[in-house]
């Protein structure tokens, strides 16, 4: 059974420039294992946007609850290159309540746009 959906879109400059104004920015966003590749370099800014978008598309699909805090949700990809949600903290209790037990993640970027779909299913 479907809990919920959630769809969101980020402007790639515009999120680009959000982190340049804004000091620590991605850090009170991001784990530090979304922030850096596998080879210990810094991830590109489209990446960054899309896992944003799926952050924001989470808590659509929670039903948008205040108090959710960024970094209970982390965005991974899979060694199949599958992108994959792992939560936490507030993000899980909020799932606990609603009864889900897995998730699905789309992610996108292309012509200065990065978007993503969340599915909560239970």
């Amino acid at each position: 059974m479907i809990v919920g959906v959630g769809i969101d879109v980020a402007e790639i400059d515009r999120f680009a420039a959000a982190l340049e104004r804004t000091p620590h920015m991605a850090e009170r966003l991001f784990v530090e294992r979304e922030l850096l590749l596998p080879s210990g370099e810094r991830r590109g800014v489209a990446s960054l946007a899309a896992r944003f978008a799926a952050k924001e598309a989470l808590a659509k699909a929670l039903g948008a609850p205040a108090g959710l805090q960024w970094t209970d949700a982390e965005v991974y990809v899979e060694d199949t290159g599958r992108p994959r949600l792992r939560v936490r903290g507030t993000v899980a209790a909020r799932a606990a309540e609603l009864g889900v037990r897995q998730w699905h993640v789309s992610l996108s970027h292309d012509a200065g746009v990065a978007s993503a779909v969340v599915i909560a299913e239970g």
